[in-house]
């Protein structure tokens, strides 16, 4: 009698404690397919050229290519120009460049 009350209840239990485990897993995935891992994109090295500011435009020289605030070229956006930087989202991840100092030049007498 101890047994079939037990059993029953024994057999709900492992099938409850073994329910997660499959709730989890997509029944119409194939056993081996996975997630693609998601890492992140490493920072590539962008040269700033150059910051031309006039009264009409704001333009930056990124890579060679003219850009004016709102353009975008190869996943780069311009967001922000000002006169010693340039805020731009590279593929998404805001940045702000500056451009590289130029070396000091020495007279000998």
């Amino acid at each position: 009698m101890l047994i079939r009350t037990c059993f029953p209840w024994l057999l709900v239990v492992a099938l409850m404690a073994s329910s997660p485990a499959n709730a989890l897993q997509d029944p119409t995935r194939p056993p081996e397919a996975r997630l693609p891992s998601v890492q992140a994109a490493p920072v590539r090295d962008l040269e700033l050229g150059s910051i031309l500011l006039g009264n009409a435009r704001r333009v930056a020289v990124i890579e060679g290519v003219p850009l004016r605030e709102g353009e975008s070229h190869d996943g780069i956006r311009v967001k922000r120009i000002y006169r010693h930087k340039v805020e731009i989202l590279d593929q998404g991840q805001f940045r702000v460049l500056y451009p590289e100092t130029l070396p000091q030049v020495r007279r000998s007498q």
